[in-house]
C-alpha cells in the first residue's frame, strides 16, 4: 500500500485559484448595463471618501459582515460593528416569527440606536436591516400579502407590478425595515423545483419586463445627491444566476448549461434592474457548471460589475460562503476576493468577524478590495437614506395592510387568475345556492402559501391574517350582494343539494428544498381531492376547481372531473379577488372577466417536469399563453389520465402518517435477540422485548401502539437508504412525532440519529412525559442538535429512533420532519 502525501493549500492559494472554463464567463459576450449616475454622484462619492478614511480596519470589516437577528443581540454592536442584520425565514424579534409589528420596529430602532452611538473608538454608521418581504411585507401579521410571483406573471401587466412595489416598501418602512430581498428574477426551468412560484415566467420575456417596474416601485427613481423618497426601501435583485437552471430543479444545485443559455435566460432581468438603480444583488447558493456564484469571480466582478457596470454591493445568501471549496462558514476569503460584498452570516458571523480581520491584516484580502466592498455597501446606505434621522413615516402602523393596499393586491389577484376549462358553469349567478367545499376553502394560510409569516408557510391559522379574505369569505360576500347563499363543508356534504359547488384544493405550503418534487403529479398515490371532486359529480352537482399551487402540476384526471377548472396560484391574502372574477350578477352575466394568461406552460404527464416555450419537441397540455376567457371561450375535450412513466413516489421528510410507511423507509423493532419489520401483517411482534399493534387513533388503524416490556434495552427505528439532510439541518427543520403516554418510561428514553455508523443520541424523558396524559401532542427536537452531537447529516440512515431499558408505552400517528415554528427544541 502506497501512502500519498496530502498537499496542503493555503485559504490564498484557493482563492487565487482559476476558474474551470467550464464556468469562466465571457464578459464581451453579455448584456451591458450601468447604474444610473445617481447612484454614485459626485456629492455622495464624496461623503462616502470622508467617511471611509475615518473608518478603523475593525469597523470596515464589520461592514461586510451581515447577522440575524435570532443570534445577536443589539449591544453585540458594540463590541463587533457589523454593517447589516436580517430577520431569516423564522426569525423574528425575541425568537417569536409571530411578533406584532410594533415588535419588529422596536428591535429595528434598537439595532439603529446603538450603531448610531457616539462612543470613543466608534464611528457612527446605521445598520442596514434586511428581510425577505418577497410578497409583500410577509413576515408580520396584518401585512397585505400579495400572490406569489408565478401569479404576478400571468398578469403581464408591469405597470400593476410597480404599485405592488411601492405597497410591499411602505408597509415596510412604517415598521423599521430598510431592505427587502427583492425582486426574484430567477426563471425556473424545472417545475419540480421548489421554488417555482418565486419566479414570473419560465421566459425572460416577462421577468425582463417586470425587473425594472418592481425595482422603482420599491425603491423609486433615484436622483442625485438625494435619498430614496420617504416610504421606499432598498431592493436587491436575486439570485445571481441561473438558480431556476439547476438541473433536476435541485435547490442550491447545478446548472449544467452553455453560457449563451446563461445569458439568454437567466441574465435577462439583471440589466433592466440595474438600470433601473437596484442597489444590491443577492449572489445565489446554486453553482454553473460545478463551480458556486459566490466563488466565480468571473461572474460576480468581470461581468456583473464590470460589464453591466453595477455600482451597488452584492450581498451573499444564507451561510452560503461556507459551501465554498476550502471554506467553512467562519472562514471564506475566496468569496470577497471573488466580488462577494457582503457575507450572509446569519449565525456564524462572530467567527468571521475574527477571521475576516485576521486575513486583511495578514494581506490574504487586499486591502482595496475591502475598502472597495465597503464604499459599495456605504453608497447604498447613502442612497436608502439611513444616514438621515427624519423618518416620518416610519411608526405610522396604521399603514399596514391599510385598505387602499388590500385593493391592489385585490386586484392582482383577480387579473392573475388563468381558467383553463369552462363548460358553461361560469360565471356563477350571485343568487344561486353556492356549495364550497375543499381543504384550502377557508385556509388563508394555505392561500398564502411559503414565505408568509413563517418561512415555509406552516403553522397559520386565519388569526394571524386580521383583515383578510379566505377565498370562502369573498364568495360568502359576493354570493349574499345578490340574494344567494353560500354555505361551507370542507368534505363536500350538505342537507340541501346546492346549484354549484366551488371546490378549492392544492399544494400545502412550502418554501426552498421542502418543495423539490421527484415529479409535478399532484397527490400521486393519495388522491384525496380528485375523490372530493368525482362525490359531487356523481351527485349531479356541477364542479367549479379552483386549484392553488406554486407551480403548474398534472392535474389531468381533476380537470376531467371538473365542469371548470381555475389555475389560482398562491393567492396571498385578498381571496375575494377570486369571487370578483367567479361569481357574476343575478343574471349569470360576468362582473369581471378572467385576463391571466400561462407563464408557464402546463404539463401532459406527470414526468414532463421541464416543460418550456422555445423547447425542442414543445408538447404541453395548455402552452405558455393559454388562458381562456368569458368573452371567447373555448372546448376543452376529455383529457388523458395516463400519467405516462413515471417514478416511484419516496419522501424524505414523512416517515410514518395516515396508518403508512412512507417509501423508502422501514420501520424496524430491534433487541438483543436481533431485529425484524414492524408492520408485517396486523402488526403485532408477539414475544418481543418490543412490540407493535395498529390501534384506531382519530382515524381507522391510522396509529401504532409501541411497547417496550423492560427487560432489556429496545429500539423502534425508521431506516432506509442514506439521505443528505444536511440542507433541511441548516434550514432549522426538526424531528416531530405525534404521540400519546399511554404508559410513562421507567428508564431514560433516547432519541436517536444514525448516519452510517455514528449514532447522535439525546434524551428526550422529560420532554415526553410533559404535559397531559393521554393526550396526542407533538414533539419536535431540531436536526441541529443531532449535528451537534456528533452526527454527519451529509449521509442519514435513520432519522429517527427511540431507544429505552425500561418500560414504555407510546401510540404514535405521525412520524416526520417539520419546520421550526418556534415549537422546536433542544433537549
Amino acid at each position: 500500500m502506497t501512502t500519498i502525501p496530502l498537499r496542503m493549500t493555503t485559504p490564498q492559494a484557493l482563492a487565487e485559484a482559476p476558474t474551470p472554463p467550464q464556468a469562466t464567463a465571457h464578459p464581451a459576450l453579455w448584456p451591458q448595463a450601468r447604474s444610473p449616475e445617481s447612484l454614485s454622484d459626485a456629492q455622495t462619492e464624496a461623503r462616502i471618501e470622508s467617511l471611509l478614511a475615518r473608518l478603523s480596519l475593525e469597523e470596515k470589516v464589520g461592514q461586510v459582515i451581515q447577522a440575524d437577528i435570532g443570534s445577536i443581540k443589539a449591544e453585540d454592536l458594540r463590541t463587533y460593528p457589523l454593517g447589516s442584520i436580517l430577520a431569516g425565514g423564522n426569525s423574528g424579534p425575541n425568537n417569536d416569527d409571530r411578533a406584532p409589528a410594533a415588535e419588529w420596529l422596536k428591535a429595528s430602532r434598537e439595532f439603529r440606536a446603538v450603531s448610531l452611538e457616539e462612543r470613543p473608538g466608534h464611528t457612527p454608521i446605521p445598520v442596514i436591516f434586511g428581510v425577505d418581504a418577497v410578497h409583500g411585507n410577509n413576515n408580520i401579521p396584518g401585512a397585505t400579502i400579495f400572490p406569489h410571483n408565478i401569479a404576478l406573471g400571468a398578469m403581464r401587466d408591469p405597470e400593476l407590478i410597480r404599485r405592488i412595489g411601492e405597497v410591499t416598501a411602505l408597509e415596510s418602512a412604517v415598521t423599521g425595515i430598510d431592505w427587502t430581498f427583492g425582486p426574484t428574477l430567477a426563471v425556473p426551468r424545472d417545475d419540480r423545483w421548489g421554488r417555482t412560484y418565486e419566479g414570473y415566467s419560465e421566459d425572460p420575456e416577462v421577468v425582463a419586463s417586470y425587473a425594472g417596474p418592481m425595482t422603482l416601485g420599491l425603491q423609486g427613481e433615484l436622483r442625485p445627491g438625494q435619498p430614496l423618497a420617504q416610504g421606499r426601501i432598498a431592493g436587491s435583485a436575486k439570485h445571481f444566476l441561473a438558480d431556476g437552471g439547476t438541473s433536476s430543479g435541485k435547490d442550491q444545485g447545478d446548472a449544467e448549461i452553455s453560457e449563451e443559455e446563461l445569458i439568454r435566460i437567466h441574465a435577462a432581468g439583471y440589466p433592466p434592474a440595474i438600470n433601473a438603480g437596484i442597489l444590491s444583488v443577492m449572489a445565489s447558493f446554486s453553482s454553473w457548471n460545478g463551480v458556486k456564484h459566490t466563488g466565480n469571480k468571473t461572474l460576480l466582478t468581470d461581468v456583473l460589475k464590470g460589464r453591466m457596470g453595477f455600482t451597488g454591493f452584492v450581498v451573499g445568501d444564507w451561510n452560503a460562503h461556507g459551501q465554498l471549496p476550502g471554506a467553512t462558514n467562519e472562514n471564506c476569503p475566496q468569496a470577497l476576493i471573488a466580488g462577494l460584498d457582503m457575507y450572509m452570516a446569519p449565525d456564524s458571523w462572530k467567527g468571521l468577524y475574527h477571521n475576516t480581520l485576521a486575513q486583511v491584516r495578514a494581506g490574504e484580502i487586499p486591502l482595496a478590495r475591502l475598502d472597495d466592498a465597503v464604499r459599495r455597501i456605504l453608497r447604498a446606505k447613502f442612497k436608502a437614506g439611513l444616514f438621515n434621522s427624519e423618518r416620518p413615516l416610519e411608526g405610522k402602523l396604521e399603514l399596514l395592510g391599510a385598505p387602499e393596499h388590500r385593493a391592489v393586491a385585490r386586484e392582482a389577484v383577480a387579473r392573475s387568475l388563468v381558467l383553463l376549462k369552462n363548460e358553461g358553469v361560469l360565471p356563477i349567478k350571485s343568487s344561486a345556492r353556492v356549495l364550497v367545499a375543499g381543504d384550502a376553502a377557508d385556509d388563508i394560510g394555505k392561500q398564502c402559501g411559503g414565505w408568509t409569516i413563517s418561512w415555509q408557510g406552516t403553522g397559520n391559522t386565519n388569526s394571524d391574517f386580521p383583515n383578510a379574505h379566505s377565498l370562502y369569505a369573498g364568495i360568502r360576500a359576493a354570493v349574499a350582494a345578490g340574494g344567494g347563499t353560500a354555505e361551507l363543508s370542507v368534505d363536500g356534504s350538505f342537507t340541501k343539494k346546492p346549484d354549484v359547488a366551488i371546490v378549492v384544493f392544492g399544494e400545502n405550503p412550502y418554501a426552498e428544498f421542502q418543495g423539490d418534487i421527484a415529479t409535478v403529479e399532484y397527490q400521486p398515490g393519495n388522491k384525496t381531492d380528485l375523490a372530493l371532486l368525482k362525490k359531487l359529480k356523481a351527485q349531479g352537482i356541477p364542479v367549479v376547481s379552483v386549484f392553488l399551487s406554486g407551480r403548474p402540476l398534472w392535474v389531468n384526471p381533476e380537470i376531467n372531473a371538473s365542469d371548470a377548472f381555475v389555475a389560482a396560484w398562491l393567492p396571498g391574502t385578498q381571496g375575494e379577488g377570486v369571487a370578483d372574477v367567479l361569481i357574476g350578477d343575478v343574471n349569470g352575466k360576468p362582473r369581471r372577466d378572467f385576463t391571466g394568461k400561462l407563464s408557464f406552460s402546463w404539463p401532459k404527464k406527470a414526468m414532463q417536469t421541464s416543460v418550456n416555450r422555445g423547447d425542442a419537441n414543445y408538447d404541453p397540455q395548455f402552452p405558455y399563453g393559454y388562458g381562456l376567457t368569458y368573452a371567447q371561450p373555448a372546448k376543452v375535450g376529455t383529457l388523458s389520465e395516463d400519467p405516462g412513466p413515471t417514478v416511484a413516489a419516496t419522501s424524505t421528510d414523512l416517515f410514518f402518517g395516515a396508518g403508512k410507511v412512507a417509501e423508502p423507509w422501514s420501520l424496524v423493532l430491534s433487541d438483543t435477540g436481533g431485529s425484524s419489520p414492524a408492520l408485517k401483517a396486523n402488526g403485532d411482534s408477539p414475544n418481543r422485548v418490543v412490540s407493535v399493534r395498529v390501534v384506531d387513533a382519530g382515524a381507522q388503524e391510522n396509529g401504532r401502539t409501541l411497547t417496550w416490556t423492560g427487560t432489556q434495552q429496545a429500539t423502534v427505528a425508521i431506516i432506509g437508504p442514506a439521505v443528505d439532510l444536511s440542507r433541511q439541518t441548516t434550514g432549522d427543520m426538526a424531528v416531530a412525532i405525534r404521540y400519546r403516554l399511554d404508559r410513562a418510561p421507567t428508564a431514560p428514553v433516547r432519541l436517536v440519529l444514525t448516519s452510517g455508523d455514528r449514532p447522535a443520541s439525546l434524551d428526550i424523558t422529560r420532554l415526553l412525559t410533559q404535559g397531559s396524559a393521554k393526550e396526542f401532542r407533538m414533539l419536535k427536537v431540531k436536526l441541529s442538535c443531532f449535528r451537534d452531537a456528533g452526527a454527519n447529516m451529509a449521509s442519514v440512515t435513520s432519522p429517527l429512533a427511540l431507544t429505552t431499558e425500561g418500560a414504555l408505552s407510546l401510540t404514535i400517528t405521525d412520524l416526520r420532519l417539520a419546520t421550526n415554528d418556534g415549537d422546536a427544541v433542544c433537549p
